[in-house]
């Protein structure tokens, strides 16, 4: 039992390590105190359990959340592993019994909060015993620069030194450059021992929707996810509870989740979300910190986080199992005065950073260009490098052409300078409409020759366009006032008088049907799935215990994927360890053996289906389909995609060295003139056919990329050899 490998495979059913998971535990190991910044749903978890079983001694487990310590002592018990909790949901009989478990040895695993560890009867309780391991998680609480700063986190450095021959590791998942340095300075960790894992949730399919009919929207998105689990987050706990009410009064399964909740129904609310009672929780961001439920597909920002960091950890709570979930944000400008009234009651540093995070998530909400994921990775120090992630919506959405827009932009920089970069854009564009508003004549603003020259556009258009000159990088905005500045490149621009291109009007984007996942999906059997989820559920209910504790999700996938029809089989199964195996392998196998049975279904190898499911070798398939004589059409009905789909499939096929039938249906797909096609070929001949986007700026956007993407597969297969 020494070896990391065969305990990942043996007690936990996992055939192989997700990224940087081998590289801590053998840090670990090795008795170097280590730093792991990890996304959620990264397997943090597994980087002590895994040491904890090699380890002769204690390992201790610090955590700031009573339900995730719950949560990760009944999945550990349902894989054999010794483990309890000493917090103050147990009873004291309850809470006497676990020490008495821990003071005899029987115990690997031992999880408190930071104030019980501080308290003279469990420190006496550790100093009799060999304390191997000191783990810290949600190690950002420990930093005044994080978003959950918790002063009694700052005491954990006295427990070190009550446990010198204790490694320690400290877990987070949310951390920038500035908290990570925070907690190795606190804990005296060297830099050198710091894992950061990317920071990219590739599964999450990211959105930012202005907010227009919240109630609507938020209805539209939950019945995309039909009995599927999801998150609704709202600012304050009177929008949770009415939110939830209305939902309710609608049919939907809902309950709500706040602060202002009597502890018992919090509880109670929260263990029918764990086990599937219930579809939807609607709650402030109280909620979520401890919940290891897996299965959550969606989430819903109602209104505006206060903060990246929030943000980032508040979507992190969908698709932990890795299977595809939506992450939605309604943004509207109200929601930005709103915090900003409530941070102008903050002061001093506290003030600055609540400015300096709201600025940060506000930008990240306005940017309608550049993919979603590269301002929210910059924002933890990583760069993302990508040109198109596939799986947020400024990548999903079909193109704006530009348009020259040099003189508005002109007027609005213009504006800008003559008001002495003291303002921020609503007064800017207040007198540029000519506004003679209390500010405006205090200010002696309506005598500047800007004033009243921006007739031709509405508010709303101006402010659009403030907007793209900030995320071009024309103007700076900075401080409580969101002041407005002029960059180099704006001065260099005004003094050349360059051109700039943009879109002239905010224009409703047409987003692509399929919305291309990174994340593999198994072709699973719905029917046995289905009947797989009941039973999992039935026996949950008997046991006491949440359902994704017996099997996550993408286990009952992979059984109704492959029909597994012994105990062999099953153990081949991902998630599907030796004591889980015994535990509940034969109530499964005996559902899938009857099912495959009354079906006529055999048992598939696993091997031979393994992560071929889809978005690894679907091309060479449509490929060989299209070669075989299927035509565009034909392959969009047969995989219920869209048109675009099909064409990247092609042209990946293509580009891979595979030669490509010529068929008339490829040119009757576009309308492009033989003198364009010509343009777009030269195009092609100089810069390759890798990436449209440059292919797209050549050809000053005349040409939108589904025509890019035609002429590319007709270019392709005019020059192969």
């Amino acid at each position: 039992m020494d070896n990391p490998e065969f305990i990942l495979k043996d007690t936990f059913g996992y055939d192989s390590f997700r990224p940087l998971q081998k590289d801590v535990i053998e840090n670990v190991l090795a008795h170097r105190d280590t730093l792991a910044v990890m996304p959620t749903g990264g397997g943090k978890s597994l980087c002590y359990q895994i040491p904890s079983l090699i380890f002769e001694g204690l390992t201790v487990v610090i955590s700031p959340l009573i339900s995730l310590m719950k949560d990760q002592v009944e999945q550990l018990r349902a894989f054999g592993v010794p483990s309890v909790f000493l917090n103050s949901s147990l009873s004291p009989q309850e809470y006497q019994e676990n020490m008495d478990y821990v003071k005899r040895g029987e115990v690997k695993l031992l999880y408190v909060a930071p104030e019980t560890l501080l308290t003279p009867r469990i420190l006496s309780l550790l100093s009799g015993l060999r304390v191997d391991l000191l783990t810290i998680d949600e190690a950002h609480c420990i930093s005044e620069w994080g978003h959950d700063f918790r002063p009694e986190y700052r005491q954990i450095v006295e427990i070190r030194k009550k446990f010198p021959n204790a490694v320690c590791m400290a877990l987070t998942a949310t951390a920038t450059s500035r908290v990570r340095q925070d907690i190795r300075q606190t804990l005296k960790f060297t830099s050198t021992n710091e894992f950061i894992a990317s920071f990219n949730r590739e599964n999450l399919f990211i959105e930012v929707i202005p907010k227009q009919d919240p109630t609507r929207q938020v209805m539209e998105i939950i019945d995309r996810y039909k009995d599927q689990s999801g998150i609704i987050y709202c600012f304050s706990r009177r929008q949770v509870d009415d939110l939830s009410a209305y939902l309710g009064s609608k049919g939907y399964s809902v309950r709500p989740y706040h602060a202002g909740l009597e502890d018992a129904d919090r509880r109670r609310n929260q263990e029918a979300f764990i086990r599937d009672d219930v579809q939807i929780i609607v709650a402030t961001i109280a909620f979520g910190m401890g919940i290891n439920k897996p299965n959550v597909r969606f989430v819903i920002h109602h209104d505006l986080p206060k903060s990246i960091e929030g943000y980032y950890q508040e979507i992190g709570r969908a698709g932990r199992d890795g299977l595809p979930a939506h992450c939605v944000l309604l943004y509207s400008y109200a929601d930005v005065s709103k915090l900003n009234y409530f941070i102008g009651q903050k002061e001093g540093d506290e003030k600055r950073v609540a400015i300096e995070h709201l600025n940060a998530i506000v930008r990240y909400a306005e940017d309608e260009h550049n993919c979603r994921r590269k301002p929210l990775l910059n924002y933890f120090g990583e760069t993302y490098t990508d040109k198109n992630c596939s799986n947020c919506d400024n990548c999903n959405s079909a193109p704006t052409p530009l348009t020259d827009i040099t003189v508005p932009a002109q007027k609005f920089l213009s504006c800008v300078k003559r008001a002495d970069e003291k303002f921020g854009a609503g007064h800017i564009v207040d007198i540029l409409l000519g506004s003679k508003n209390e500010k405006v004549l205090r200010w002696g603003h309506d005598k500047l020759s800007t004033h009243g020259i921006g007739g031709e556009l509405t508010r709303k258009q101006w402010m659009h366009l403030a907007r793209q000159l900030l995320s071009m990088g024309y103007l700076k905005q900075e401080g409580e006032y969101h002041t407005l500045s002029l960059t180099n490149k704006a001065l260099e621009t005004l003094r050349k008088r360059e051109s700039i291109f943009g879109v002239m009007q905010e224009a409703e984007r047409i987003k692509k049907a399929d919305g291309k996942k990174k994340a593999a999906e198994l072709e699973y059997h719905r029917g046995l799935f289905a009947i797989l989820r009941q039973k999992r559920k039935d026996m949950a209910d008997e046991a006491g215990i949440p359902p994704y504790v017996i099997f996550p999700d993408r286990t009952l996938m992979e059984m109704a994927a492959y029909f597994p029809q012994s105990q062999e089989s099953l153990l081949k199964i991902s998630g599907v360890g030796q004591v889980k195996a015994r535990q509940y392998g034969e109530a499964f196998l005996e559902v899938i053996r009857e099912f495959s049975a009354s079906h006529e279904i055999n048992e598939k190898p696993r091997e031979s289906h393994r992560d071929k499911s889809d978005s690894g070798r679907r091309y060479v398939l449509v490929g060989e389909l299209y070669n075989g004589g299927e035509t565009v059409q034909s392959l969009m009905a047969r995989y219920q995609v869209t048109t675009q789909t099909i064409l990247d499939h092609l042209a990946r096929f293509a580009m891979a060295g595979n030669t490509l039938r010529k068929g008339s249906d490829l040119e009757g797909l576009t309308s492009v003139s033989g003198e364009q096609t010509q343009a777009v070929f030269a195009v092609f001949d100089e810069i390759g056919t890798a990436m449209l986007k440059p292919v797209f700026d050549k050809m000053d956007g005349m040409l939108s990329y589904d025509d890019l993407k035609v002429l590319r597969l007709l270019y392709l297969s005019a020059n192969q050899e």
